[in-house]
């Protein structure tokens, strides 16, 4: 099934991104964490716009909160309703 390209949560690098890590001189674990570390950037901005603050205004409290809410949508809705496509 095709994920609309303006959903964000499909995919959290983009393409162009993908290939800056990969050409990037990093071992592979580097490869892994920078990729991680972009991806998380992402949702942080996503996390923090949905409670109308800057990134480094959110709580951890936010931040798990917003992850349970997220559990609970998918749980309830199915995978398509939350944000996260996993």
């Amino acid at each position: 099934m095709d994920v609309p390209p303006q959903q964000p949560s499909a995919q959290f690098l983009t393409l162009e991104e993908s290939a800056k890590v990969d050409a990037a001189l990093l071992s592979s674990p580097e490869k892994f964490l920078t990729r991680l570390t972009i991806s998380s950037l992402k949702l942080l901005k996503h996390i923090a716009q949905e409670y109308s603050v800057a990134i480094e205004d959110l709580t951890a409290q936010q931040v798990i909160a917003w992850f349970e809410k997220d559990g609970k949508i998918r749980r309830e809705q199915g995978i398509e309703g939350s944000y996260l496509k996993w």
